[in-house]
């Protein structure tokens, strides 16, 4: 069987072990290589969290790194993960703007393919409806997913109806999104035979994360039950909370009899430039992790733990993890076993640490909490199935009363253009504004100057630039090759 490869080292490999920290002059120096490779398709950082972590921290330009991709990446499908929003975290984005958004995505060529996740916040019932013909009538491939977790309602049952209700919508492929890496090679051995048969010859790929270590023997067995796509990256950006490494995927499949079709020779070196830009700017090598049994237990995704852990830290708090994280089994259980993926993951994380902090169970509520409680998120979302006397209690509350009457209006896209900056706004410009919320860090990135440039296998020579101008006392470097020389000399030893 031909083995195929959807890569995510620039998007979720990145966000898994890096934070998003990936900068556009990393990405420019790797492209042009894993453009040749073979890849199925490459996965890019399109959604909201990322043009604000780009903009806000990195101060680099999202839609010049976006042209950038697309100048780079010609002949491998770019996916993204897409969905009926920009920010995941953000309610009441206006649909216009959404439309906007991947319309303008797709006319710059940044997306042939989207991702989205279809059971977590009725997705089927609230948002395939309208976001499926946009996608298709920009002539996107459209690939669902079901996002896995372990309560006592996500059975093999459960999934496979779930797979039934996709197949209205025609998907060019179903995928299992195992956001915290927790099938296990017995549970594969059900589930993934019990999705297959429902959906109906729909092609099916496999996405995991190594946060249990037990990703890479899933993906092998997944070979062995006749699912050819999986989802990996590339080291230093794989293993750890990302996902399994490529090369070590693609090798032990050529042991079992499989053909992997990826050219591993173009990217050992895209490895190798990768790994040294973590060196050299101090940020993590992915590497496997030990067994974390309590991982099956409070199911809180890598990401999320970082996280948590940053934020007991400001409060004095970080002696308390552990607290936390089995306040978390309690809280998911109580609203009902929302899947641990964003957002419901941060909701349920944070309503635990309040509880923890405050010494009484919901005695400080968070707003999602309540909204939660509201149906907001669905039914997906687990609120008709959490305890009832909870759920009571929240809706008895004037803030629920409050939460209630909120109505998120579809305000005309010339109006949010009119605020913003009026109708000669670029719908770049507009963009980046809505998302940024104004001007005043889209000028700061722009203050900041152009981003930090890479050395690639490309451009050997700005690359012996660079290194000359770290040493004062070496006046220059005079290369010759045959009939041909070349002086560069360096300004500061001047």
């Amino acid at each position: 069987m031909d083995v195929r490869f959807i890569d995510t080292t620039l998007r979720d490999g990145h966000q898994s072990l890096w934070a998003f920290g990936m900068r556009t002059g990393m990405m420019e120096a790797v492209a042009e290589d894993m453009d040749r490779a073979g890849f199925e398709a490459i996965e890019v950082p399109i959604v909201g969290i990322f043009i604000k972590k780009c903009v806000r921290e990195l101060k680099e330009d999202f839609w010049a790194l976006a042209h950038m991709l697309v100048r780079k990446l010609p002949n491998t499908p770019k996916t993204g993960f897409a969905g009926a929003f920009i920010v995941p975290f953000e309610l009441g984005t206006p649909r216009s703007v959404i439309r906007l958004y991947y319309r303008h995505l797709a006319e710059i060529g940044i997306i042939n393919r989207v991702q989205v996740t279809c059971n977590t916040l009725d997705q089927v019932k609230r948002a395939l409806p309208w976001i499926m013909p946009l996608f298709r009538e920009l002539g996107l491939k459209v690939v669902l997913a079901l996002s896995y977790t372990i309560s006592p309602r996500h059975t093999d049952e459960y999934y496979a109806q779930k797979t039934r209700e996709l197949l209205p919508f025609r998907p060019d492929a179903i995928y299992l999104k195992d956001q915290g890496g927790l099938l296990t090679v017995d549970r594969a051995r059900t589930l993934l035979p019990a999705i297959m048969r429902n959906a109906d010859g729909v092609p099916m790929e496999l996405h995991s994360h190594c946060t249990t270590g037990q990703a890479e023997f899933v993906y092998l067995e997944a070979l062995k039950l006749g699912i050819p796509t999986l989802h990996t990256a590339l080291p230093p950006l794989a293993n750890g909370s990302s996902q399994p490494s490529m090369f070590s995927v693609a090798r032990n499949a050529r042991i079992m009899g499989h053909t992997p079709v990826i050219d591993e020779e173009v990217l050992r070196p895209v490895s190798q430039r990768l790994t040294a830009f973590a060196m050299q700017d101090h940020l993590p090598i992915g590497a496997p992790l030990e067994h974390d049994a309590a991982q099956y237990i409070h199911q809180v995704p890598g990401g999320v733990i970082s996280n948590l852990k940053h934020q007991l830290a400001e409060l004095r708090l970080q002696d308390r993890l552990d607290e936390v994280l089995a306040e978390t089994v309690t809280v998911r259980r109580d609203l009902g076993y929302p899947i641990m993926i964003t957002p419901l993951s941060q909701y349920v994380v944070t309503q635990a640490a309040l509880n923890v902090a405050t010494g009484e169970r919901y005695r400080l509520v968070i707003d999602e909490v309540i909204l939660h409680a509201l149906g907001t998120f669905g039914e997906d979302s687990g609120y008709t199935c959490m305890d009832q006397n909870l759920r009571d209690r929240l809706l008895a509350t004037t803030r629920a009363a409050e939460l209630a009457k909120r109505h998120h209006a579809e305000v005309p896209l010339e109006e949010l253009r009119g605020r913003l900056g009026g109708p000669t706004l670029s719908d770049e410009e507009f963009l980046l504004r809505y998302v940024l919320k104004g001007e005043g860090e889209i000028e700061a990135m722009r203050a900041a100057g152009p981003p930090r440039r890479y050395g690639s296998a490309t451009s050997p020579l700005l690359k012996l630039i660079d290194e000359l101008g770290k040493h004062k006392n070496v006046r220059y470097v005079h290369v010759r090759r045959g009939d041909h020389s070349l002086i560069v000399r360096n300004r500061l030893s001047a």
